[in-house]
């Protein structure tokens, strides 16, 4: 049983094995509850001037001009309500979430290659292999006992060796681990009868309170930790169960959506890392844009609104960010190259919404901003950059201090810290 229950976690790349020292925590089952950190990613390259930072001169783009152009509060935004044929449009997005929102213009990638762009913006750290991203580094710190922590559908997602990867494809997936204890996950056919299980429990803790004081080769020691957390884990995964919805959605987003709230909602993951991909436009930028953010904002509406409807919406944080923007100009293709300029946003408890900082100029330049007062000054402002993006992260989440951030540092020095960034 417990083999079986192990293959599967591999099989959808459950980390399971953990210290010594957490094990007592872990054994008590302690639901987490809360906050929850998603991270929204347009994998590829979005197109900023088509959302949250519209240019409608110098034809940067084809589907509007200025006078179009769109405000709700604060924020501006492109039409494209007559251009999508699916999704939701950016008019529908920013009257529901726009005073939720918090707006981040004008943000320096530095790089304009996919890889060291992903890591970067998932990081914050650009000239290193070994940080991990920003919902492992949360999630190592407030809920490394948790079952499936740091839960990723994609994307760069590299852990640090802080805290365990955790992969589950489909909901499905899900409803079968979270019924290890059950051939094929139904709760009608179980592998033992109650009493059983009790005595195998009971068996488990003896074996492993009596080799607590023993030294063991590392080999040993990790496989009898993954059997004993096998056990312990596969109880706080039952808590799944209840919330996963027995009508699954086609949509991608939503989906991984379900997955990640309803381990939310349980009290066993910290994190979650949601991407979709081909926005990376180098041919037909506007048909593919006008895709793929219709579908991209349909998904972060439909996690929110489920969070809402399960009760944990005050509990989540939400980033929406990409890796690269699109260059101010087409190309032969009529699609958009590479652009080391964009964008990012935020909603959530503690963040201050209908809020827009920094800008870009008329030729989608980045423009300097002072961290002091978040204003744009050409004189005195600096480059932000993922760095001081994840400096301000780590600083929200209350985990700057952590002995896990300080093993990896971001460099941000003291002058170029952004002030008030959530408001």
């Amino acid at each position: 049983m417990r083999r079986d229950f192990i293959k599967c976690c591999t099989l959808a790349g459950l980390g399971l094995s953990i210290p010594r020292a957490l094990r007592s925590a872990s054994k008590e089952n302690v639901a987490y509850e809360g906050p929850y950190y998603v991270v929204f990613n347009a994998s590829g390259g979005w197109d900023t001037t088509y959302l949250m930072d519209p240019k409608g001169i110098n034809e940067i783009n084809r589907l509007y001009k200025e006078g179009d152009i769109l405000t709700h509060g604060r924020h501006k935004f492109a039409p494209n309500a007559k251009h999508i044929q699916g999704g939701m449009s950016n008019e529908d997005f920013y009257k529901e979430f726009g005073s939720e929102l918090l707006t981040l213009n004008g943000l320096d990638y530095s790089v304009n290659n996919h890889s060291p762009g992903a890591r970067y913006m998932a990081t914050g750290k650009l000239d290193s292999l070994a940080y991990p991203t920003f919902a492992a580094l949360v999630a190592a710190c407030k809920g490394p006992t948790c079952p499936i922590s740091f839960l990723t559908f994609g994307n760069y997602s590299n852990t640090g060796n802080v805290v365990a990867m955790s992969r589950v494809p489909y909901p499905q997936s899900l409803q079968r681990i979270a019924n290890a204890d059950y051939v094929e996950g139904n709760v009608r056919s179980p592998y033992h009868d109650d009493f059983a299980l009790d005595r195998i429990e009971r068996a488990l803790e003896e074996q492993n309170a009596a080799r607590a004081s023993q030294i063991r080769l590392p080999r040993q020691e990790r496989a009898q930790s993954m059997l004993y957390a096998a056990q312990v884990n596969s109880k706080a995964l039952q808590r799944v169960t209840p919330y996963i919805p027995k009508s699954i959605p086609k949509e991608r987003l939503s989906q991984q959506a379900e997955i990640a709230l309803a381990s939310f909602k349980a009290g066993v993951c910290v994190s979650a890392n949601l991407s979709i991909g081909q926005f990376d436009s180098h041919a037909n930028n506007d048909v593919d844009q006008m895709k793929l953010i219709p579908e991209f904002l349909a998904g972060i509406a439909y996690f929110i609104r489920r969070a809402e409807e399960i009760k944990i919406r005050d509990k989540l944080v939400v980033i929406i960010q990409s890796e690269m923007g699109r260059t101010p100009d087409y190309n032969k293709g009529n699609g958009k190259d590479h652009w080391s300029v964009g964008s990012i946003m935020f909603i959530g408890p503690g963040i201050k919404g209908d809020r827009l900082i920094g800008a870009t100029d008329e030729k989608q330049l980045h423009v300097p901003l002072n961290p002091q007062t978040l204003v744009t000054d050409k004189e005195k402002g600096i480059r932000v950059r993922p760095e001081h993006i994840h400096h301000a992260l780590r600083q929200f989440a209350g985990i700057a201090e952590h002995p896990f951030s300080k093993k990896f540092p971001l460099g941000v020095k003291e002058p170029e810290v952004l002030k008030g960034l959530w408001g």
